[in-house]
């Protein structure tokens, strides 16, 4: 009988991580994770961005199965040879809540900028004057007025100040929403406010319960400090190189970065014929030892 390899799922950011910087995903990281599969390991996308802008990307890695969407608030199941899915799970939200945390993050740092992801396999990302997509491939409607960004029912908020960064716009976030909402940087210019308790770690770990799959048996890459929670639950956790200093320090190893295809190096080394156990290959960040 087959020795069953030692990490049963990878889960895997997609920007700054899987998918390299013009937003595809290389062949040799397709290969890497059809080398996983065919060792028995499942591979499950832990994603900032909401079903709507992840459709074409799993269309396109004809993935089937669970998907963690928008920081966890949505648990969704692909069917490539149907090509569509289904909503398992959505958390949205409380707008009045979302409403009330702007307001205080602004009275401490004056006007920022705000975009919402809706709620629901058809949601749409609205964004008011002002505020620039982090990534401009992916759609969103421009509305008039603040009023407007809460008129359906919403998964998060995206913020952005027109001066500070996004480490200081996180921090300030923090401390003036308090217990409104979970705030959390996701990636360059992408501070982002979600419901109270909800992270990548409970959308992990909702998922890995569905599949059966225990924590310790969980590898996962990421790249910003919205996937500390998600390292939190996993077994073996593994920065890319071009990973933000908060998870190079979190992380069990740092691997090369998403340019350079650091998913796949390690995917080849841990499920490779005769793969060599963890800790060789990529080396720790210098920094950290």
């Amino acid at each position: 009988m087959p020795t069953p390899p030692a990490y049963a799922l990878v889960a895997t950011d997609l920007d700054g991580t899987l998918l390299r910087p013009d937003n595809t995903v290389s062949a040799r990281s397709r290969a890497a994770l059809a080398l996983a599969a065919d060792a028995g390991a499942r591979h499950l996308i832990v994603t900032g961005r909401p079903v709507p802008g992840i459709r074409a990307l799993l269309a396109d890695l004809a993935y089937t199965g669970l998907v963690v969407c928008g920081q966890g608030t949505q648990l969704y199941e692909a069917d490539a040879e149907a090509g569509n899915g289904r909503l398992l799970r959505s958390v949205a939200l409380d707008r009045e809540a979302a409403d009330t945390a702007l307001g205080k993050i602004e009275a401490e740092v004056g006007a920022v900028f705000a975009a919402v992801d809706q709620d629901g396999v058809d949601g749409v990302t609205l964004i008011e004057a002002g505020y620039r997509m982090p990534n401009p491939t992916l759609p969103a409607q421009r509305v008039t007025s603040r009023e407007a960004l809460w008129e359906r029912p919403v998964i998060k908020v995206l913020v952005r100040h027109p001066e500070l960064g996004d480490d200081a716009l996180t921090a300030v976030a923090r401390g003036a929403v308090g217990d409104l909402a979970t705030v959390t940087m996701a990636g360059p210019g992408t501070v982002e406010l979600a419901p109270r308790g909800v992270d990548k770690g409970t959308g992990l770990a909702a998922a890995a319960g569905l599949l059966g799959i225990g924590a310790e048996r969980i590898v996962a890459f990421g790249d910003m400090p919205n996937d500390l929670p998600m390292f939190a639950g996993s077994g073996h956790r593994v920065a890319m190189g071009n990973a933000h200093q908060e998870l190079r320090a979190a992380a069990d190893e740092v691997t090369l970065s998403n340019a350079e295809d650091g998913v796949a190096v390690v995917l080849e080394r841990l499920f490779g014929t005769g793969g060599a156990p963890v800790g060789t290959g990529i080396a720790p960040d210098p920094s950290l030892v």
